[in-house]
């Protein structure tokens, strides 16, 4: 007799399960913990933008836009990044806009990555660059950062030891999830150095590049021409804008690679809302609301780096994104994990084990905390974490 099960495939990720981050929002919502694990705001947008957006859908705006997305916002999101990082794409044929950044990620690897292709990871990495990878047919390469006394880098010599013939793209991230860290010149210097002469291509998640402090600048793939050529650059409205249920970003990148991004795109999601395109685009003529970001997010780290500052855990450096890691080796000998647990059950705050950032579980004795939390709720959670 025919069952269910006999109908089901042979899983294309067989190694992934819920997300460490619906593990821990749901361990939260049950113990009533403050929920400093899952990166998103407490807080509301600028109602301005709201309401931009239910213009555009009284104005009707509310039927398919073009494929790429509306050519008004690409204008505005080439705009942007002329005046900020000086590099000029061209709104028609190198600008796409995505349903968030992930759907961007997913597509560029879908289009560039072919079976047996690798692909270098850095490690501690966001959750979804493996799977995406896999589903591409890629074999991801991780090489992991170094953790020291000034933080997280990138350990390039393991870079340029992890290439091979076969080597089609390296996944960055910066600002950096989980970790806080930014790429600086000597690094960009060395990436470069790295690909020169290559066939590599780059994958520059910059969804946090708004998130950038104590005077640094962001060192966006952008502002390097060399690098530019062979480069897609992924960003999001969602994070600069406190709107991460809207999943909108978008990607950039040369013609020639945006016309192999665009022949996926049109088939896994074809193109995203019109009216929040209208709406961001609206809003967007405004640059206040992301210039003044940094400013934002870096009082609110302040207010939680010097609420913890006396306390038992070891704050790491936190140049960028809004997360806090920190390492709680002087609390308890526990793992990651189940450290994690433990403070959300037995403490009420949330965290994210940064073992979790990693394809076979690497122990540090390292959490991460976000910040982008009300000062009501971050003064709870520092309450909490303060007295142990």
């Amino acid at each position: 007799m025919t069952t269910t099960a006999s109908f089901i495939p042979a899983s294309k990720l067989p190694e992934v399960g819920t997300t460490i981050f619906s593990v821990m929002s749901a361990l939260a919502t049950e113990k009533k913990a403050v929920n400093l694990g899952q990166g998103f705001p407490d807080f509301d947008c600028d109602p301005a933008l709201p309401a931009a957006v239910a213009r555009a859908m009284a104005d009707g705006h509310n039927q398919y836009p073009p494929m790429p997305g509306v050519a008004v916002f690409r204008e505005q999101i080439a705009a942007k990044i002329a005046a900020i990082y000086g590099y000029q794409y061209d709104p028609a044929s190198e600008i796409t806009v995505t349903a968030g950044a992930t759907q961007g990620i997913l597509t560029i690897l879908l289009a560039c990555v072919h079976a047996g292709d690798e692909v270098i990871v850095i490690e501690p990495a966001y959750d979804s660059y493996v799977p995406s990878i896999r589903l591409a047919g890629g074999v991801p390469v991780f090489v992991s950062m170094e953790l020291g006394e000034h933080g997280y880098s990138i350990p390039w010599d393991q870079v340029r030891a992890s290439i091979t013939d076969k080597t089609r793209l390296i996944m960055l991230n910066s600002p950096h999830n989980p970790t806080g860290s930014v790429l600086t010149a000597s690094d960009i210097a060395a990436l470069t150095d790295i690909v020169r002469d290559t066939r590599i291509l780059i994958a520059s998640d910059e969804v946090y590049e708004h998130m950038v402090y104590d005077g640094q600048r962001h060192e966006s793939i952008a502002r390097h021409p060399e690098l530019a050529q062979r480069s897609y650059i992924i960003s999001s409205f969602g994070k600069t804008y406190h709107v991460t249920g809207w999943k909108v970003g978008y990607v950039v990148a040369p013609a020639a690679l945006m016309a192999e991004f665009r022949k996926v795109h049109q088939f896994n999601v074809f193109t995203v809302n019109t009216p929040m395109q209208v709406g961001l685009a609206h809003y967007m003529q405004n640059p206040a609301p992301y210039l003044e970001l940094p400013a934002f997010y870096q009082r609110k780290r302040d207010l939680f780096r010097d609420g913890l500052a006396h306390s038992r855990f070891r704050l790491l450096p936190c140049a960028g994104t809004y997360f806090q890691s920190v390492d709680y080796s002087a609390i308890s000998d526990l793992p990651e994990l189940d450290f994690a647990r433990w403070l959300t059950s037995e403490i009420g705050v949330a965290a994210i084990p940064v073992s979790a950032f990693y394809q076979q579980a690497k122990e540090s004795g390292v959490v991460r905390f976000c910040f982008a939390k009300q000062d009501a709720t971050l003064e709870t959670a520092i309450a909490r974490l303060a007295a142990l």
